[in-house]
């Protein structure tokens, strides 16, 4: 027996590319069939999570909820002229059945990881995916370099004393580039704070990632942040928080904001695997997809949340399994891929938009680099485990074997831009270095349109203090 559904919209076109969203499944022209996961097993068809078009159709996950564009029609249809009887409950009918079964822990096969090139750069098959020009490619490969180059210059500087703080991006470069080069500029990104390569893409210049870290007067965030919290109005780039996955609800919220008032744009906000761990990524989730809010989750499974490997993080299949217990549309891709991570970005943009619904993406990526400047993982994690993945694994090197075999690099063009990014960024420091840093007055500002009665105390306790310790007060922060 199968449950039979009206197609909504123009889902046809991105469930047959070859991702594997899991929810979605092949449409013919009409309808699709799917087999229901609560008819009795020996009625059922046998399913493989790794073939996408036996894969349970996203309809279901709503049954009777409204959808964009109309209602998801489903009626059980007779197997031999016997009726089935089920439930009318709550939130769609449920087939009932003489037999005692509890749902598997996990399935039979991991859920596949879907990619384009094999680490040394060869496709490994055209099925499914959008040729990207010579353009696009020289760009996503030139800013990976930038972003590189730009994490060492850096990760120097805070070993040399001259920042406080640094978080590299090291063996992630494709998921940052890759994934932002297949939004558009007026989608809305909420970060974690290891995708500043998003903001490099967007145009954030190389002095204005200085001015954030040395938290001078032309920082945006007039000092108040940490290094390495960017943010940017004019990017649609939230400013980075510190809280693991606060900004997970957060997307949901602001990706429903966007459907109400019409926008033809999304919400993509990052996430590492540790911050599954936290009841935001739970409840930013299930009010994305009850609201059918647009937003694309991307989680950055690099393996390690600091110190905790994954083992002890869930023992799901990863995270990918758990965007559909929430009826949300996932898959899970190569991170390491820069061009499985742009196809898969594309296609679940262009679905989360069009079709108002969340997608969940969980990309493999180890993290190389250590967590931050305060870690040091070699304590929690073998050296050669790290080799391997910064050699064999290398995001950037891969990408750049891809763009050599088409003609369009060089290592004439290698050296040049290598040694170009690193003295923008030398000049970036010293002109960061020497901008004076914001008045002490801005720690009161930007809270309230007027200063509470509190704060203006509390501003000439503090000009006070420094007036009687003024030997004690940083010379560069003007009072």
């Amino acid at each position: 027996m199968a449950i039979r559904f009206a197609r909504s919209k123009s889902i046809t076109h991105y469930v047959n590319k070859n991702l594997g969203f899991h929810g979605s499944c092949s449409l013919d022209s009409k309808k699709c069939s799917f087999m229901s996961s609560t008819i009795p097993p020996a009625m059922k068809r046998k399913t493989s999570l790794s073939d996408p078009d036996n894969l349970v159709a996203s309809a279901a996950r709503r049954f009777q909820s409204v959808k964009a564009g109309g209602r998801a029609d489903y009626q059980l249809a007779p197997d031999n002229d016997r009726e089935i009887q089920g439930l009318d409950f709550p939130g769609g009918r449920v087939a009932f059945t003489p037999k005692l079964r509890f749902l598997p822990e996990s399935p039979e096969e991991r859920v596949p990881c879907y990619r384009v090139l094999d680490d040394d750069g060869e496709p490994i098959s055209s099925h499914g995916f959008e040729e990207v020009s010579e353009e696009v490619a020289v760009k996503m490969y030139s800013k990976m370099v930038t972003l590189q180059v730009m994490d060492t210059v850096f990760y120097e500087a805070q070993r040399q004393g001259r920042i406080s703080f640094y978080v590299t991006s090291t063996g992630e470069e494709a998921i940052n580039i890759a994934s932002a080069a297949a939004l558009h500029d007026d989608d809305i990104v909420l970060p974690q704070y290891r995708e500043p390569g998003v903001l490099l893409w967007r145009g954030f210049t190389l002095q204005e990632f200085a001015n954030q870290n040395f938290g001078n007067k032309a920082d945006y965030g007039k000092g108040r942040q940490m290094p390495i919290h960017y943010g940017s109005r004019n990017h649609n780039y939230f400013t980075v928080s510190s809280p693991i996955a606060t900004q997970i609800p957060q997307a949901a919220g602001v990706a429903y904001s966007l459907k109400m008032d019409k926008n033809n744009a999304c919400v993509v906000t990052y996430f590492g695997d540790g911050g599954t761990s936290e009841g935001d990524f739970h409840a930013g989730l299930n009010f994305a997809a009850v609201m059918e809010a647009p937003v694309v989750f991307i989680c950055r499974n690099n393996g390690w949340a600091i110190s905790t490997p994954i083992e002890d993080q869930f023992r799901s299949d990863g995270v990918v399994v758990k965007g559909q217990a929430y009826g949300i549309r996932s898959t899970r891709v190569d991170g390491n891929d820069v061009l499985a991570v742009y196809n898969t970005i594309r296609v679940a943009r262009e679905m989360a938009v069009t079709e108002h619904r969340p997608i969940l993406v969980e990309a493999l990526a180890y993290r190389v680099g250590h967590h931050s400047t305060s870690d040091d993982s070699t304590k929690y994690r073998p050296v050669d485990e790290i080799e391997h993945w910064k050699m064999v694994r290398n995001p950037v090197t891969r990408f750049r074997k891809w763009v050599e075999r088409n003609g369009w690099w060089s290592e004439t063009k290698e050296f040049e831009l290598r040694k170009n990014v690193r003295n923008q960024l030398v000049q970036a420091i010293q002109v960061a270095e020497k901008t004076e840093k914001p008045p002490i007055t801005d720690l009161f500002t930007d809270v309230y349109e007027s200063p509470s009665s509190n704060l203006t105390e509390q501003e000439a306790s503090l000009r006070e203090t420094i007036k009687r310790h003024s030997q004690d007060y940083p010379s560069d922060v003007p009072i």
